[in-house]
């Protein structure tokens, strides 16, 4: 059976706000839901393990209660307990929360290189592409170095009023690391596959960029 992780953050304050953050709801669920229908195996990381912190729940929506009605987010894995030839995929959910410790995750980055070095898929959507920052295959190069990918873009950063909030501007950070990065209109469905990564700009790309990883796997 073809076996999936979500990745999600752990970190739940958003900067010097005051203001919770978490991982984006509808940035797991949605994938989970398309992941199911496939037919995988679906598990949960999160960087420090045990229950993440949620943001943007949305109780009314189908997708979300079956993903919290299923998933055992009281207990997620650390990647440090997980091996990557178990894996078919990894897929970075996003949420603000990403943008803290998604970068300085090294383990949770080992566990992804592996898996797209075993001939699986790396995917992220919104702020999930933070955990593709320091994310460095074997022989030193980035990930994303010379890779067409996708991410919340400046513009979105600064719709929601965040610029100065974030560490740092995704798409700014993935461009330093080589990527190159294509931004679609604002909050507009997004999805960029190039071979085995594949990512998505925001909330509204979440279940086409777990679509896409469906294709990607297909094809294997």
């Amino acid at each position: 059976m073809t076996r999936v992780l979500i990745a999600l953050t752990s970190h739940s304050q958003l900067g010097g706000t005051g203001r919770s953050t978490g991982f984006y709801a509808g940035e797991a669920a949605e994938p989970w839901t398309v992941f199911k229908q496939a037919g995988y195996d679906v598990e949960l990381v999160s960087v420090a393990g045990g229950k993440p912190p949620v943001d943007g729940l949305d109780e009314a929506d189908p997708d979300q209660k079956q993903f919290f009605a299923e998933a055992d987010l009281e207990h997620t894995k650390t990647a440090a307990e997980l091996t990557a030839t178990d894996y078919d995929a990894i897929f970075y959910a996003g949420g603000h929360g990403a943008m803290w410790d998604f970068p300085g995750a090294k383990e949770l980055a080992s566990l992804a290189a592996g898996i797209y070095e075993n001939g699986g898929v790396v995917a992220a959507v919104c702020h999930g592409p933070a955990g593709l920052i320091e994310l460095k295959l074997s022989d030193g190069s980035y990930l994303v170095d010379g890779k067409n990918v996708a991410g919340f873009t400046n513009a979105e950063e600064s719709a929601v009023g965040l610029t100065e909030v974030v560490p740092f501007l995704l798409a700014d950070e993935l461009t330093a690391r080589g990527a190159i990065h294509h931004p679609a209109d604002n909050f507009t469905d997004q999805v960029v596959t190039d071979g085995r990564l594949v990512t998505g700009q925001n909330p509204a790309s979440a279940r086409s960029t777990a679509t896409a990883v469906t294709a990607v796997l297909d094809k294997k």
